[in-house]
């Protein structure tokens, strides 16, 4: 056990941010849309690649569409179907300009064996978590945990550009870009803010990374600084995610930790 941790120790600070099949993202097949048109993003439950399972309506706590001029509606739950292991969400743009797709989910419970929990904090971009359990010897603790999902894309119709893909769902935890990405190219640096109960997140790990050739190039991960931004460098063109999950600690005699999940796609030209 004491081998193996050192391993893990010492490969999160660059760990390649791999994305597991625990994440959850809203995708779209093109990011870039037309007026007035109809147009449908799927919300994959697995990783960026593929959904291995559909998600309830019953587990959804909103869905939120921010038009350009800032109007938050509410699709209808008729909206949804679902497609073998992916749930899809069919809707209409209007006027041009840049919109913001989210959703939210109830919280789960887990049970996690020692073992797996502490995989699963050095895999999935949490090493704080892992560090103290090394440092409080509670590495063979096994665990009950509480987590849910906040997951946002935002996508460009027409040639528009408008200021709603900073306009904050106050949800749990969130990530609002601090430049429009439709107004950034390849090469270019966006700067992601990162929330908790609308507080910046310091030094929190967030993870990168983009669909290239039907494969995923993750980027080595980083770390939001004193005022909750984190760097990401747009090292090319396709449809990119940022992510992150703040997993905290409870004194709790029935749940031993909480982990609340955000994830953020656009696309880059």
């Amino acid at each position: 056990m004491r081998n193996r941790l050192i391993l893990l120790c010492a490969l999160c600070p660059v760990l390649v941010a791999l994305v597991s099949a625990h994440d959850l993202f809203l995708k779209f097949d093109s990011y870039f849309l037309q007026p007035n048109s109809k147009a449908t993003v799927r919300l994959l439950n697995g990783s960026f690649r593929a959904s291995e399972a559909t998600v309830a309506r019953e587990r959804m706590i909103d869905v939120s569409i921010i038009k350009p001029a800032g109007e938050r509606t509410h699709p209808p739950a008729s909206a949804w179907r679902d497609e073998g292991n992916t749930s899809l969400l069919d809707l209409e743009t209007g006027a041009a300009g840049t919109y913001v797709v989210g959703l939210s989910t109830k919280s789960r419970d887990v049970e996690q064996k020692a073992a797996a929990f502490n995989d699963y904090l050095a895999h999935d971009g949490m090493p704080d978590t892992l560090a103290e359990r090394k440092k409080n010897k509670e590495l063979d603790m096994d665990v009950r945990r509480r987590y849910s999902k906040y997951v946002k894309a935002i996508f460009q119709v027409g040639a528009v550009r408008s200021d709603s893909y900073k306009t904050p769902l106050s949800y749990p935890v969130e990530i609002i870009p601090r430049q429009n990405p439709y107004a950034l190219k390849a090469g270019q640096t966006l700067e992601v803010l990162c929330l908790k109960g609308g507080q910046p997140l310091v030094n929190q790990f967030v993870s990168a990374g983009r669909e290239l050739n039907g494969r995923e190039v993750a980027l080595p991960s980083v770390r939001s600084d004193n005022n909750g931004i984190a760097r990401i460098p747009l090292k090319g063109a396709g449809k990119w995610y940022v992510k992150f999950i703040q997993m905290a600690k409870l004194d709790d005699p029935q749940i031993n930790y909480e982990s609340k999940w955000a994830t953020l796609t656009f696309e880059v030209k």
